[in-house]
């Protein structure tokens, strides 16, 4: 069964942003295209960066959003649309401040906790997204959360987040495939 048909990592585009905290889910996306031989285009219809990876027998695609993080939603909207995906088919990158570095929660709904790129898809598409959260911690003070975010993390952040990154993407195949209790499980017995 073909659980997941398109998959979602929220970041900004350009060079400014490339290596920002806030750009985790790209990360991932680069990662998982890498992993699958597959390659990013641009597609203006889509407002995004679309590659196709066959994982676990389905066809999948991957999307990279180019309207900067708070019209996110734009770009999810459109893919889904054109290509009737559901929302619950559809899987979500993103950066959590709430979660420490190397740590990655997955699940199904619920708010965006001030995210604004969730908060946009949320509007476009309703909540039943699952999402991939990962941990990149908290500054501790809530109005340093924007300069946080959008500031390169210092190495040891780095290689934790990208150690989470690594599980995610070992995950990817159940979860894709709908084994989503297995891959909770694996992911977030992680240290």
């Amino acid at each position: 069964m073909c659980a997941i048909k398109l998959i979602v990592g929220l970041g900004n585009p350009g060079s400014k942003y490339d290596e920002t905290r806030h750009n985790a889910g790209f990360f991932l996306l680069d990662e998982l295209a890498r992993s699958y031989s597959t390659n990013f285009a641009p597609e203006k219809k889509f407002q995004g960066e679309v590659a196709r990876a066959t994982i676990s027998n389905c066809d999948v695609r991957l999307l990279k959003p180019t309207t900067y993080m708070n019209l996110s939603g734009e770009s999810v909207q459109a893919v889904a649309s054109f290509f009737r995906i559901e929302p619950e088919q559809i899987l979500v990158a993103h950066d959590e401040l709430d979660i420490p570095p190397g740590a990655v929660k997955l699940k199904q709904g619920g708010g965006h906790g001030g995210h604004n790129g969730l908060r946009d898809i949320i509007n476009h598409i309703g909540r039943d997204f699952w999402r991939v959260r990962l941990g990149i911690g908290h500054p501790g003070n809530a109005k340093q959360v924007v300069n946080f975010v959008l500031q390169r993390a210092p190495k040891s952040e780095t290689d934790l987040l990208q150690i989470s990154i690594d599980d995610v993407v070992r995950e990817i195949p159940d979860i894709v495939s709908g084994e989503m209790e297995k891959a909770t499980k694996n992911l977030h017995t992680k240290k």
